[in-house]
């Protein structure tokens, strides 16, 4: 409505609109921007699309590539946050290339465990497994759903923490590599593993978790040389550890 120009980039479905590179960048030579937003998920975690900006002397709002690469992919961030001491939860180290592995993995984690794509966000492509049988088709149908909705199927396996409580910080960074927390909210109420109500602050954090957390979110922030807003995700367990 309050756009002054609208531009189709293509059909509802997402692979063909807003996680199509070129269409994206068409529209934006077209209308002589200067910059792009890529949305909330979409090409907002995609490195390539970040380089692909510089590269036609469009401002990405968002971090660049290089920092993407290391925390927009959820096993290399977990790697990342694993390096600089955070706390992370156990589960496979790097992707799972196959079925088979999945069973391996599965096996030393311990039942139940969640899979989870690495590209993802916003609950798609997850699917939790409380026991063997139900492997096969939980890896097909969570890697299907990761393909469609990010056009890459790649899936990590955790084992599940049961009755979670996630709790996010929200971090700001400049190009001078200085990070504040703003403070944590709690998105534990949530259906399809899409938050519905989030809660500032929490009623289950104390001050000195507080501290932790901010600690964390900042230190894990520098390490990547992040850029721009940003949200650091943590789920607690029931005796408030957090990863």
């Amino acid at each position: 409505k309050f756009a002054d120009e609208a531009i189709c980039i293509g059909p509802s479905e997402s692979s063909k609109s807003y996680l199509n590179m070129p269409a994206i960048i068409a529209a934006a030579e077209l209308t002589n921007a200067d910059a792009i937003h890529p949305g909330y998920g979409f090409l907002s975690e995609s490195s390539k699309f970040s380089h692909i900006c510089a590269e036609n002397g469009i401002e990405f709002i968002g971090p660049p590539p290089e920092t993407i690469d290391s925390m927009g992919n959820k096993s290399k961030a977990k790697e990342t946050m694993k390096n600089i001491g955070v706390p992370i939860i156990y589960g496979s180290d790097g992707l799972i290339t196959n079925i088979d592995h999945a069973y391996i993995e599965a096996e030393k984690a311990g039942y139940p465990i969640i899979l989870k794509a690495s590209a993802g966000g916003g609950g798609r492509g997850m699917r939790i497994v409380e026991k063997k049988e139900q492997m096969e088709n939980s890896f097909k149908t969570a890697q299907s759903e990761a393909q469609m909705s990010f056009n890459n199927g790649d899936l990590y396996l955790e084992k599940l923490i049961e009755k979670p409580r996630h709790i996010e910080v929200q971090i700001l960074a400049d190009s001078h590599g200085n990070v504040v927390a703003l403070g944590e909210r709690e998105c534990s109420i949530q259906r399809r593993h899409q938050k519905i109500i989030e809660e500032s602050p929490s009623s289950a954090v104390t001050d000195d978790i507080r501290k932790q957390m901010f600690d964390a979110a900042i230190n894990g922030a520098k390490s990547v040389n992040y850029l721009g807003a940003g949200t650091i995700e943590f789920l607690m367990d029931p005796n408030h550890n957090f990863y």
